[in-house]
């Protein structure tokens, strides 16, 4: 099973103060492997180059996550991150992301991953 992680979803670390990775360890009773789109990493970028503050702070802790987590990427072609996941959704991959409109288009394609009450991770 893999599971992709969203830019929010990672930038979601700092904002709320949660291990994400223990908690899908936590609730993941399968396989898995974790991955994001190889855009992920010039949204961060871009974050990290126009903001400042909290955004900036937690754009900077996402992609250390990233390195130190060893998060495998998705090679993609051009196009925006989100249409990007919505395309490498499917039954054996799981969304994990905080954005209303992405969950709304992953609806009937993929399993969904959310953060509850800012400090716990769940799969619909």
């Amino acid at each position: 099973m893999r599971i992709i992680l969203d830019t929010n979803f990672l930038m979601a670390v700092a904002e709320f103060k949660i291990d994400i990775f223990s908690e899908i360890e936590r609730i993941a009773d399968f396989k898995y492997e974790i991955y994001i789109i190889d855009k992920t990493i010039d949204e961060l970028d871009n974050i990290i180059k126009t903001q400042k503050g909290k955004n900036k702070q937690a754009a900077s802790l996402a992609l250390q996550l990233i390195e130190h987590k060893d998060v495998k990427q998705i090679k993609t072609a051009e196009g925006r991150t989100d249409d990007l996941i919505v395309e490498a959704a499917g039954k054996d991959t799981i969304i994990a992301t905080q954005d209303i409109e992405l969950k709304k288009r992953l609806k009937d394609r993929s399993r969904i991953m959310c953060i509850r009450q800012k400090k716990h991770i769940f799969i619909r």
